[in-house]
């Protein structure tokens, strides 16, 4: 009797290791695509700002000087956003401020572009996916803050460990100093 009871107690335990290990695994994956699936939006939101930004160089670049490689640059970011990873995100994202800011520098120099309506329409726009690529990042570094979190703790670390799943990377999206022109970047 007494060994039958040891044997279901030690079922018991395997089956509650057993449904543990599934149910965490089960989790860091669901963790893990929401943050390739956010990460997705981003960089969708991303092409959308190239694109808008190439349009404003185009209203632009009669009254400034830009140089072409600015508008190959523009381009080979615009074909290789959908492509890369997180850390290709925030290259491309640090990248993509430092040309708006030297547009918006520009539009400053030129009173006439500034109450221009599509370089005013432009602007908007480019704002507007600025405030959603902000939401995503937010939405995809808290997904990444819990994957990471469960990557660290007992006992959902022993699944991390046995599976080889490793910490995933934050998006950090720096701020570029630009000369005061009354926009920001």
């Amino acid at each position: 009797m007494i060994t039958l009871l040891l044997l279901a107690a030690i079922l018991l335990l395997v089956v509650v290791v057993v449904i543990f290990f599934i149910a965490t695994y089960n989790k860091f994956k669901r963790l893990k695509n929401a943050a390739e699936a956010t990460l997705g939006q981003i960089k969708v939101a991303l092409k959308k700002r190239l694109d808008m930004i190439s349009e404003l160089v185009d209203s632009v670049k009669s009254y400034a000087k830009f140089e072409k490689e600015t508008l190959q640059k523009i381009t080979e970011m615009r074909s290789s956003v959908m492509k890369g990873g997180a850390k290709d995100v925030e290259k491309i994202e640090k990248e993509t401020r430092r040309i708006l800011g030297d547009i918006k520098v520009a539009v400053e120099n030129y009173p006439e572009l500034k109450t221009s309506e599509t370089v005013k329409k432009l602007m908007d726009a480019i704002s507007s996916i600025e405030d959603e690529i902000a939401r995503h990042r937010y939405t995809y570094n808290n997904i990444v803050q819990e994957y990471n979190t469960m990557v660290d703790v007992i006992p959902s670390s022993w699944v991390a460990a046995t599976f080889s799943f490793s910490k995933m990377h934050y998006l950090e999206f720096g701020e570029i100093e630009r000369p005061e022109t009354g926009w920001s970047v």
